[in-house]
């Protein structure tokens, strides 16, 4: 049974969908699904129109790679899940600011999923970078066999990984310093607004320095994947 929390978080991405929806001929994206239909049972591209058919969902224009990550990786369509996959993407390599975004609205709205966050974000650490995988690239091919290569292969470069680990915990540390403080910053007593002012603003320059660490961090991913 889907709580206060995850209800929000469904309801909040099934609107997002279908206002994206509203500015693109869906009709492609349909077509796209039924060609996928249309392969061998087993196959990644057949595996997702059958998800996609079992959740009573379709493509979104520009996230059709998002449906091949869910059946890929084997996460379910539903909020806990869409959450694990970004904190799975995230420490695969996948540092863009809807990814983060996603995530966080979901730290936030589910603490007591916390520790399964961190256990997806370490497979995604360990495990092939697949965040430029698409349908089209992939649709043919086995399922299983895919999976198999990106959970079963370690590429661990320890000094950039623990920079990417670093730079998480930077975000993390400020946010949660600027949400403590917060509360404190409307107070009458100037004594708390000091107290608090210098906290947030603290907060607020390391999770910016976080952000921009994984910003470099993921220009030169996109540099390196071009060599």
């Amino acid at each position: 049974m889907i709580n206060a929390s995850e209800l929000v978080i469904h309801t909040s991405f099934r609107l997002s969908v279908w206002i994206i929806s509203q500015f693109h001929n869906m009709n492609i994206y349909r077509a796209k699904v039924d060609k996928l239909r249309s392969l061998k049972p087993g196959t990644l591209g057949r595996d997702i129109a059958e998800c996609l058919d079992k959740n009573k969902l379709r493509l979104v224009p520009g996230y059709e790679s998002h449906d091949l990550k869910h059946v890929l990786l084997k996460y379910e369509m539903t909020p806990v899940d869409e959450i694990r996959m970004q904190a799975f993407m995230l420490g695969n390599g996948n540092i863009t600011l809807p990814s983060i975004a996603i995530f966080l609205y979901g730290f936030i709205l589910l603490p007591h999923k916390w520790s399964q966050f961190l256990k997806d974000f370490k497979l995604g650490l360990f495990s092939m970078p697949i965040r430029t995988w698409t349908i089209e690239e992939y649709a043919e091919a086995s399922t299983e066999e895919l999976r198999k290569q990106v959970v079963s292969t370690r590429q661990f470069d320890l000094g950039r990984r623990l920079v990417t680990m670093g730079s998480f915990a930077a975000v993390a540390a400020g946010l949660f310093g600027m949400i403590y403080c917060l509360p404190y910053l409307f107070s009458p007593v100037l004594e708390d607004l000091v107290g608090a002012g210098f906290p947030f603003v603290g907060g607020a320059i390391l999770s910016a320095g976080g952000l921009v660490s994984l910003s470099l961090r993921q220009r030169e991913n996109g540099r390196a994947q071009l060599l």
